[in-house]
């Protein structure tokens, strides 16, 4: 489609009208007859009408020029009765020539309409919420021109807007009599908790809508070529996603980077915009509109396969936003409100670190995972984060006040009264324990029976370092290199790699730090590297098996760390080992890198240990043997007991059907803790269970004695440990832990004892 910027040059008619119908400070009411007279004029029909939809899922006739005014905030329909009843259903237009002999008509008397034949009618929508309908009719039997259809389908989005933010903003003065436009009512969504914590906050849309002001274009014809410059910007930014150069989406395959591709290049999608704009909207109120439109019709499919056709197509619109504002992003730089509450559908880890992290109090997706990169972050930085509230997007309005429950999964926005101090009452409770947590920070972490428990922090970026000394940690446990990589839009360089890994060292002190080598594969793909499409990629080609297949970036890597750590203490470990061969291949890579920085004079580290991440059950069964190569062992339990249990715990139908206090897993975990003993091999781990307290006594008891967390896991660790016997507990586990046991879960066991030793769990 070719587009005359030249010939178009002034908004039409009908939105010079809509545009003064704008002007003033007048009531809903009074915007919304103003809106029907203009288009009643405009379009030469002999009715215009606006049905909005009331609470009780009743659409209401709510304003009209042409039809009877009596019958206003007097007739009603419910969604699918009638033509009008039938548009708010399906969330498409109808254009009928003789609206009376449709099967679908519903004739209402009140109104006077019985002498009109011809019928238009669009739907109102809003961040995929039909509001309404919009309705124009004539007397003479004829179709509606498409011109004349997308005039009002763009005056139906502009009145969206508008009627939304006037009520919002004029309260119940501005408000029409028993229906409510913007979403007012309390409501409560259940999600999934991906970091812990509560916050009281106000909302803050990540992508809001556009602003009313920034509606309708003042000239058009420069806006037509501001929109031909921003697809162009897309489409460029796509093809180099598809060819690997410089993506900012990582996805799983280059499949799903052909079908962006195709999207970007869609002329349907694309000549829906420019049709837009050529309406005399503006092109991000074009970008709305058209994305509204999706999302109101795929919302409505069944078919899994469509509704994720919706995801798509929000981020090629949420690009294509971004290309028009020229946005340029730098970390801490989106703006936000002091006790901000940040929703989104789906959020990445260079998006988070974005905003300012001292006014980001809590995130809420509709989608997102446990084990995403921005949730392991807010883990680290202690931001409370529920994930998968679905459908909390279409319900949320800038500015509402939200109660985030991190520890349920559990969102309540515009909540009432007794909520709220309900609420207050357990922030209370919590900021009490937080407290007493801090006052035990400087204390030995010395158990009754005199086994001293090391507590670490798991890091990966700079922004974890601070938390080492505020919650004294006793170093570093678990240091994801890989985020420095997935954060970047290019491949970070030997300088800024040493430079990380040796401020990490500088934070820590005398404290130990542990670098994980590159951990890439499975979920976490880079941004600048062609993913490689697998059936399954968690037990696929990823961590040290791409490292040992293509050495190149991992000598990279280890060449900065031994930079980092010159003259220093310096640990590294690697990932996903699966056998003994693997770790003895990893390791003379290691060494190869060290005889080189000695044949170059380099300086070396003053003490330098070697481990191994034990996260599979074969590893389990040949830790003694792993032992003769590994200066340590860290177990990796998050996959550990993703793979003992065969359940994805990033698949929400499975991950929560194994408890990992099974007798099973933890007999697994005691077999490890013991010939790690015997062969003199210091043992950790690292993972979720480590972070729970009722875990953590547990995993002392089986004889570890150096755990690392998130951030939040620390205080109400050491709190427990402090108040335990390791050794009554393991006497009160032992006849459990048998391969006769008949048990599912020691988890009630353990919870009785902890009741009865008051350990708080």
């Amino acid at each position: 489609m070719t587009v005359d910027v030249k010939n178009n040059t002034a908004p039409p008619r009908l939105m010079q009208a809509i545009r003064k119908a704008m002007a003033g400070t007048e009531s809903v009411q009074e915007r919304l007859d103003h809106f029907v007279s203009a288009i009643h004029s405009s379009m030469q029909v002999k009715v215009a009408s606006i049905y909005l939809l009331r609470p009780g899922a009743e659409l209401e006739l709510s304003a009209t020029e042409g039809l009877k005014k009596s019958a206003v905030h007097k007739t009603r329909m419910k969604p699918g009765e009638g033509l009008v009843g039938h548009v708010a259903l399906t969330a498409r237009p109808l254009n009928l020539a003789d609206a009376q002999n449709h099967p679908l008509f519903s004739y209402r008397p009140e109104t006077g309409e019985d002498s009109f034949k011809s019928f238009l009618a669009v739907p109102i929508l809003r961040g995929g919420r039909t509001l309404g309908v919009l309705v124009v009719q004539s007397e003479d039997s004829r179709s509606f021109t498409e011109a004349e259809v997308e005039d009002l389908l763009t005056v139906a989005m502009v009145l969206a807007e508008i009627i939304t933010d006037d009520e919002r903003v004029g309260g119940k003065k501005a408000a029409l009599k028993g229906i409510t436009l913007a979403p007012v009512k309390p409501e409560i969504f259940e999600g999934k908790t991906f970091a812990p914590g509560l916050v009281k906050g106000t909302a803050h849309l990540h992508l809001p809508p556009v602003a009313p002001s920034n509606l309708l274009a003042e000239d058009v014809g420069a806006e037509q070529a501001r929109l031909e410059d921003g697809i162009t910007v897309l489409r460029a930014s796509v093809d180099a996603m598809v060819s690997g150069e410089a993506a900012s989406l990582s996805r799983a395959s280059k499949e799903i980077y052909e079908t962006y591709r195709m999207f970007a290049y869609d002329r349907k999608w694309v000549g829906r915009l420019r049709e837009a704009v050529s309406s005399g909207l503006t092109s991000e109120a074009a970008v709305e509109r058209v994305r509204n439109e999706h999302r109101a019709r795929l919302m409505k499919a069944k078919d899994p396969y469509l509704r994720a056709r919706l995801h798509d197509l929000e981020d090629l619109a949420n690009r294509l936003i971004r290309a028009l504002g020229g946005e340029q992003l730098g970390p801490g730089n989106r703006k936000l409100a002091d006790d901000a509450i940040l929703f989104a559908r789906e959020l990445g880890p260079a998006e988070l670190l974005d905003y300012d992290r001292k006014k980001l109090k809590g995130i809420v997706l509709e989608e997102g995972s446990a084990t995403s990169h921005a949730a392991i972050i807010c883990r680290a930085l202690g931001i409370p984060f529920v994930g998968r509230a679905d459908g909390i997007l279409d319900l949320i309005e800038t500015g509402d006040l939200v109660l985030v429950d991190g520890e349920a999964g559990v969102v309540h926005v515009r909540p009432l009264e007794t909520a709220q101090d309900n609420f207050a009452m357990r922030m209370n409770v919590k900021g009490a324990l937080a407290r007493a947590y801090d006052a035990l920070k400087s204390k030995p972490n010395v158990t009754l029976d005199g086994q001293t428990i090391s507590l670490q922090l798991n890091a990966g970026l700079l922004v974890d370092l601070p938390q080492l000394d505020q919650v004294g940690a006793d170093g570093i446990g678990l240091f994801r290199t890989e985020f420095q990589f997935m954060v970047s839009d290019f491949m970070p360089k030997l300088k800024e790699q040493t430079a990380l890994y040796r401020d990490a060292i500088d934070a820590a002190g005398s404290r130990p730090v542990t670098f994980r080598t590159l951990d890439l594969g499975g979920d976490k793909i880079l941004p600048y590297v062609d993913p490689v499409p697998e059936e399954n990629p968690a037990i696929g080609w990823r961590a040290i098996r791409i490292a040992l297949d293509r050495p190149g970036l991992m000598r990279y890597q280890l060449r900065a760390l031994l930079a980092a750590g010159a003259k220093r203490h310096l640990r590294i470990m690697f990932p996903m080992v699966t056998t003994v061969d693997e770790m003895i291949a990893a390791r003379a890579l290691f060494d190869r890198e060290v005889d080189r920085a000695k044949s170059l004079d380099l300086d070396l580290p003053e003490k330098l240990e070697v481990g191994v991440m034990l996260e599979t059950p074969s590893l389990a069964w040949q830790v003694s043997a792993v032992c003769d190569h590994a200066d340590f062992v860290s177990v990796g339990a998050n996959d550990l007991m993703q793979f003992f249990f065969a359940a994805d715990r990033d698949n929400a139908r499975v991950s929560d059907r194994y408890d990992p206090l099974h007798p099973a897993a933890l007999s697994v975990l005691k077999f490890v803790a013991d010939r790690c003993a015997i062969n003199n091999t210091p043992v950790s781990v690292c993972g979720e269970i480590a972070a729970r307290p009722l875990e953590a006594v547990v995993l002392a008891a089986l004889g570890y004695r150096s755990l690392s967390m998130p951030v939040t896991g620390i205080g109400p660790v050491k709190a427990a440990l402090l108040n335990l016997d390791t050794q009554d507990l393991a006497n009160v586990i032992a006849p459990y832990m048998s391969v006769e046991s008949r048990l599912s879960s020691l988890r009630e066991i353990v919870q009785d004892y902890c009741q009865k030793n008051a350990i708080p769990v």
